[in-house]
């Protein structure tokens, strides 16, 4: 093993949280080694946010245009799957990350391709492509970034049965003719609106009550409503209890709990999401490999003041806007400490101190239509003790809603908290209505006072005159 190499931080995971820690701690001065076993970039940029949106976006547009008269009649074929395919294969680059290399050398970061584990404190060792081991030891912080991967329910069959996970689903090269999804989540839905599009034909099987159990419940009911339109089936309140095929090849059949069994090409499991730990070295540190990292609002280690964690491996919020966050937070916090200055509250990258992942955490799901959301739903604010009320408005009244398709549907709630007449969430579902949530984060981030809101007049005709709309109906 050869003699360490010392570098004020160590980063091991190079996924976009990772990468904006490193880009922060150069920016401070601080010289940063970045480990990465696989694509630098991470799970986002190959395998889940921008290919999944690469895939979705000609089918939101398809739908669009058919909602648009004068238009609708001129986009009643089916999508060009190569095209999407090729658009898709542009977005992650080909699957390489020879662009994302050459930043990291533009910035002065250091990258040590292979598998990092912790070997003690502030002490990491890489196992390179060849076998060959380079220790790496860090003055000030090890980060660990290295994410999350997805769960496969160990159903009797499933090893056999080659299920696809969002690796699969997101990266496939031919359009099934018929596709499984077991679970009701964001991939799930999101997955099956793609291909769907693409011309599979697509049964969800959910074991909850609906889908997207984590935001309002209008959500996950309209979502499914639109894909039913679009010939997929979706079934809530089903359980599978094994999986059957033969040889590893050919059609794949779910058995439900009661026998019914239900038959398909290829079988998606969209079932969660477990942190990637297990082979890190936790246990050289005192900490459970395999478990989720424990951390403050610095995302420090509750454990270890060198140790710290962004991304999905904490915890907090498992989506890469705010691992970014995180990361930058965490970037910022590692350099006031590392120069020994006190914290303060702001710096030149905001708050040492992460809030939004617990209190503004919004989400964006590209179904059709979308479905948009920040801060907690009606059913989570009132749990948490707050005295709340939500305010409900159909988003297809309008006027922007009704120029941008016809027949719009959708629909928006805000959720007000009474004693302080701030803003705790909002919804929104329709298409287009992903670009609404900002909006709502602002207000929400910043607990805009509901009288100040009055004064953040809308453009007319667009979809953000929702507002006024939400507001008028608050006040009744």
């Amino acid at each position: 093993m050869s003699e360490a190499v010392e570098y004020d931080v160590v980063v091991v995971g190079g996924g976009p949280a990772g990468e904006n820690v490193v880009d922060r701690t150069r920016a401070a001065g601080l010289s940063t080694a970045l480990v990465e076993s696989e694509l630098v970039g991470g799970e986002c940029s190959y395998w889940a946010c921008i290919p999944s949106k690469a895939l979705l976006r000609p089918a939101l547009a398809r739908a669009d245009a058919r909602r648009v008269p004068g238009l609708a009649g001129a986009v009643g074929g089916p999508l060009d799957t190569p095209a999407v395919f090729a658009h898709r294969d542009y977005w992650t680059g080909h699957w390489k990350d020879e662009g994302q290399a050459d930043w990291l050398e533009s910035i002065g970061a250091h990258l040590h391709r292979g598998h990092g584990r912790l070997d003690g404190p502030r002490r990491v060792v890489v196992t390179g492509p060849e076998g060959e081991h380079h220790v790496l030891a860090a003055r000030h912080a090890v980060v660990v970034a290295t994410g999350s991967r997805a769960v496969v329910p160990p159903l009797p069959g499933i090893a056999g049965a080659r299920p696809w996970t969002s690796r699969e689903a997101t990266s496939a090269r031919e359009v099934p003719g018929r596709l499984l999804i077991i679970g009701g989540s964001v991939v799930a839905a999101e997955m099956a609106t793609a291909w769907q599009a693409l011309g599979s034909r697509v049964t969800v099987l959910v074991r909850g009550s609906r889908l997207l159990p984590r935001m309002e419940p209008f959500a996950g009911e309209l979502v499914a409503e639109a894909l039913r339109e679009a010939g997929a089936v979706v079934r809530t309140g089903v359980a599978a209890e094994a999986v059957v095929r033969d040889g590893g090849s050919g059609p794949v059949r779910v058995v439900l709990e009661g026998g019914e069994i239900v038959e398909g090409d290829e079988l998606l499991m969209a079932t969660g999401r477990t942190p990637r730990t297990e082979d890190l070295g936790l246990d050289t540190v005192g900490l459970m490999p395999g478990d989720w990292i424990a951390v403050d609002d610095s995302c420090r280690s509750e454990a270890h003041d060198w140790l710290y964690a962004v991304g999905d491996v904490n915890h907090r919020a498992l989506l890469t806007h705010q691992g970014k966050y995180q990361a930058r937070i965490a970037g910022a916090a590692i350099a006031a400490r590392a120069a020994g200055t006190p914290e303060p509250d702001t710096g030149p990258w905001g708050a040492h101190a992460a809030t939004a992942d617990v209190r503004a955490l919004p989400q964006a799901v590209f179904t059709d239509p979308e479905a948009a959301a920040v801060g907690p739903t009606l059913a989570e604010a009132e749990r948490a003790g707050h005295r709340v009320r939500a305010v409900d408005f159909d988003l297809g009244k309008v006027s922007g809603a009704g120029l941008y398709a016809d027949g719009y549907r959708g629909r928006a709630r805000m959720v007000v908290d009474l004693d302080r007449e701030v803003l705790l969430g909002a919804t929104f579902v329709g298409p287009g209505a992903a670009e609404l949530v900002h909006a709502a984060t602002i207000a929400v981030a910043g607990e805009v006072p509901i009288g100040r809101l009055w004064h953040a007049v809308p453009a007319f005709p667009t979809m953000s005159e929702i507002w006024l709309r939400l507001l008028e109906a608050y006040r009744g």
